[in-house]
């Protein structure tokens, strides 16, 4: 996925980050930071969680997660006092609070994804496609099962994945709970809730073809 905000770009498959179109360093860890944050947003993540994320089965200093935190904030030319793309919440943790865009022009999709569920049809774009409670989300799903962004599908050239998005009752990928990003076939059932629907992937259609010419209206022979 490339996440585009403002003058800044987040790149999870070549795992870069850039700013005015060139990319800075950031250390693998305040990279895993922005990654959690942005896979969050815009939801706050309190610092007992990151911590666990970050440093899994490790204990570390209190001081080393606001380190990462002014590490990418310089990075990315956030101000702590005024930020525009990290917030601070006050004695819990932090949030990515930028307005951003995914980057994947459909023009370079070799295919079309569709979720089926029941009677309906619903197109997937390019990039992430939320599925949750939320009404902004590509599927609607309005159960109190259903986390409000439960799951999300991402598609690139090289096809699509789908990952839970730390929901309560979980994404289920033919029959079994995914723990992290999975890659879709054709034909696959995905269960979120009370919800199941089958993903389905469809060539795209090259030029429309020219029928064959019609001898209607043309003389035949006596």
């Amino acid at each position: 996925m490339r996440l585009r905000f403002g003058d800044c770009a987040f790149d999870s498959d070549t795992r870069e980050v850039f700013r005015a179109e060139k990319p800075v360093r950031v250390s693998p860890k305040a990279f895993a930071l922005l990654a959690a944050l942005i896979e969050r947003r815009p939801k706050a993540i309190s610092k007992d969680e990151l911590q666990r994320l970050l440093w899994p089965d490790t204990f570390v200093s209190e001081a080393n997660l606001p380190n990462l935190v002014a590490e990418l904030r310089d990075a990315l030319g956030d101000d702590a006092h005024e930020p525009r793309i990290i917030r601070t919440v006050p004695r819990f943790g932090y949030a990515f609070q930028a307005e951003g865009h995914s980057e994947m022009p459909d023009r370079h999709l070799p295919l079309a994804c569709r979720l089926i569920w029941g009677d309906r049809e619903i197109a997937l774009r390019a990039g992430e496609n939320l599925l949750g409670r939320d009404e902004t989300c590509v599927l609607w799903i309005d159960d109190a099962l259903v986390s409000r962004r439960h799951a999300r599908i991402a598609i690139d050239p090289s096809g699509a994945t789908l990952e839970d998005l730390g929901s309560r009752n979980g994404t289920f990928l033919r029959g079994a709970r995914i723990g992290s990003a999975t890659r879709l076939a054709d034909g696959d059932l995905i269960t979120i809730g009370p919800a199941s629907m089958f993903f389905r992937v469809l060539h795209h259609v090259g030029s429309t073809a020219s029928a064959p010419k019609s001898d209607v209206g043309q003389d035949t022979p006596a």
